[in-house]
């Protein structure tokens, strides 16, 4: 198995939102070229919860160490998360419901991710409080699948929804939060293909 410190394309956050992000890690999703796989394997897949601060360094070093078996696993999973949440993403910007089997997809994963989890107890100065935490789950192979499940779900479930786009260039079609001020943002990354389509724009009107 490959491992966190081997080299892997970087991943471009420019989503906003960790869920997003993890839908635009298969690139090339929409138009005539063919798809380009970012999750080549458990070292990217930990390398994408490390980037996106779902996983801190040493927990990534730890997971690292999955078996192979446990790891290939993890990865299917996290894909197949990954396509669900694609469908009811891309379903709902194009004013359609959902695929029933995207949601039941998701539904499952939404599940598995509650109950790898348990309840802790911080003492605090007046008392403590109680918390979620992964504990007895953090070394499972599978705890990088289950956090990016539980950031989709509190995506899908909140009124931040409402700001999730696809980039305007029909050859990108990535997602983003619009957190611009009147909600205007048209490209995934102005450098990339917000100066790509000016360009063409520019040469369009503009014939040799």
């Amino acid at each position: 198995m490959t491992t966190t410190n081997q080299r892997q394309p970087l991943f471009n956050l420019c989503g906003g939102h960790a869920a997003l992000d993890f839908v635009n890690s298969l690139d090339h999703r929409c138009g005539a070229r063919a798809p380009v796989e970012r999750l080549t394997d458990y070292a990217a897949l930990l390398r994408f919860a490390l980037e996106s601060r779902l996983l801190d360094a040493r927990r990534a070093r730890q997971l690292a160490q999955a078996p192979p078996a446990a790891a290939e696993r993890a990865v299917r999973s996290a894909r197949e998360l990954r396509e669900a949440l694609a469908a009811a993403l891309y379903a709902r910007l194009e004013g359609r419901s959902p695929p029933p089997a995207a949601l039941r997809t998701l539904e499952s994963h939404l599940y598995r991710a509650a109950r790898h989890r348990q309840l802790h107890w911080a003492r605090g100065a007046r008392g403590g409080a109680l918390s979620w935490d992964r504990g007895r789950f953090e070394a499972r192979a599978e705890l990088p699948v289950w956090l990016l499940a539980q950031s989709a779900g509190e995506l899908l479930m909140s009124e931040t929804a409402e700001r999730v786009r696809a980039c305007d260039a029909d050859t990108c079609r990535w997602l983003f939060l619009d957190t611009s001020r009147n909600h205007t943002r048209r490209w995934c990354d102005m450098k990339v293909c917000g100066n790509r389509m000016k360009a063409r724009r520019f040469q369009a009107r503009h014939p040799a």
